[in-house]
């Protein structure tokens, strides 16, 4: 059997973590304990950035965006968790077609942007989720 990398990247699926979200009671606090204590330097849009490199695409960077919200932010709604995980996909077009056939509540639209196409959705626990297709994948 083998391994069609064309054929797999037309597979609608996760490929990766894209980033990580977490609510904080009081985000300067929060951020100043983080860089003070584990060196995680925050940008000027109050995250951080990790990148690696893809092992089976060694050229091709992958970011992971790490952040802190202020605890009550819209941006995790309807969830009422403390926390959204962004996954990084492939084929979300083909990704929301599943989810319609398998009744997957979609919160919005697909919306493109520069770095890449976004997605929301909630799993069955209540989790709002973040799908990421980025531009290189």
């Amino acid at each position: 059997m083998s391994n069609d990398n064309n054929s797999d990247k037309k597979t609608p699926k996760v490929i990766g973590i894209g980033g990580i979200f977490f609510f904080s009671d009081d985000l300067n606090e929060t951020k100043e304990w983080y860089t003070k204590n584990l060196g995680i330097e925050i940008n000027d849009w109050g995250s951080s950035s990790f990148d690696s490199r893809n092992i089976n695409r060694p050229d091709e960077i992958n970011s992971l965006q790490w952040s802190p919200f202020k605890k009550g932010d819209d941006y995790f709604s309807p969830s009422q968790k403390d926390f959204m995980i962004n996954y990084r996909v492939q084929n979300i077009d083909g990704l929301l077609e599943k989810f319609r056939a398998n009744g997957v509540k979609v919160l919005d639209e697909i919306q493109t942007y520069e770095y890449g196409k976004f997605l929301h959705i909630m799993d069955d626990q209540g989790n709002k989720i973040e799908l990421w297709e980025p531009v290189n994948s």
